[in-house]
């Protein structure tokens, strides 16, 4: 019996695409008009567009962490930067154990790695209402000593057909993280006064070019253009959240698209793992859990 690939969950004008594989957003629409980006069913999700980016977002720097005092060193899988990019599930078919009309659940058991030797299970649930859509997020540590963890969402932000140049962006954050050339953190957060990375009122987009983390995250992240708005809301345990723009002057064109807007929720930021900064402690038997939506 052929395993589905996708799943579509409907309700309250909503509408949402939901992928197997990465567990991932494929695409959300409220009475046809989209409020993320999209791909096709069955293509590798481009730019790592709607996916679930654990047990770390972001980059490890060299794939080297230590934990309890043990070194270990993961996969190198961004050969540019030399870093282990964005966790062990992009790229893993989840199991599914709900399908409702207007509900999906999947779990998945991350299972052992190279510099991954913990046994963590995950549980993700999409649903849909007149309120808008809802991701419910669970990490749970399944074997007998505590691990780290960290989780990031890799969603793309939308207005319909309006161009990324016509749109604004109001993100509440307080400080924004320097990158080095690796896109690893370079240096503490910075207060975003007085800076272009001052986002607390609606700040245009047109020719912005930005791949930047931001701390001290409000709960409601808006994309605005000429035909409505978008709106990310998230829980206060996703402090973080990266912001890029997709650019084909760069080479990350979105396809289809060109430039598009990446607002990704994360409990830590990059290189977390290697830095300890805001990493979860899982004991044995623990969960941790968080929430986001769109509307």
């Amino acid at each position: 019996m052929s395993v589905q690939p996708g799943f579509t969950i409907a309700a309250g004008g909503y509408v949402a695409e939901i992928a197997r594989t990465g567990a991932g957003l494929r695409g959300l629409r409220r009475d046809g008009v989209a409020l993320t980006e999209e791909w096709p069913l069955g293509e590798k999700p481009p730019l790592s567009a709607g996916l679930v980016l654990a047990p770390w977002p972001g980059r490890t720097e060299d794939g080297l962490y230590t934990w309890d005092g043990e070194v270990y060193r993961l996969a190198v899988t961004h050969p540019d930067t030399g870093t282990a990019n964005h966790g062990l599930v992009r790229a893993v078919d989840w199991d599914d154990v709900e399908i409702a009309g207007d509900a999906v659940t999947l779990v998945l058991d991350v299972g052992r790695h190279p510099g991954w030797p913990f046994d963590l299970h995950l549980r993700i649930r999409y649903s849909v209402a007149e309120s808008g859509l809802t991701c419910t997020f669970e990490a749970r540590n399944d074997g007998d000593r505590d691990l780290p963890f960290a989780v990031g969402f890799h969603t793309y932000l939308r207005v319909g057909d309006d161009p990324v140049d016509a749109c604004t962006l109001e993100l509440g954050a307080g400080r924004w993280q320097p990158l080095d050339g690796r896109l690893l953190p370079d240096g503490p957060p910075r207060t975003v006064d007085g800076t272009a990375y001052d986002y607390r009122a609606p700040r245009a987009l047109d020719g912005v070019q930005i791949d930047t983390p931001f701390t001290d995250v409000a709960r409601s992240t808006v994309l605005r253009g000429p035909t409505g708005e978008t709106e990310l809301w998230t829980a206060p345990s996703l402090p973080w959240a990266q912001v890029f723009i997709a650019d084909p002057v760069n080479g990350n064109g979105y396809p289809g698209r060109g430039r598009a807007v990446a607002v990704e929720p994360m409990s830590a930021p990059g290189n977390a793992l290697h830095t300890g900064t805001d990493v979860i402690r899982l004991a044995p038997g623990a969960r941790w859990g968080t929430e986001w939506g769109i509307r």
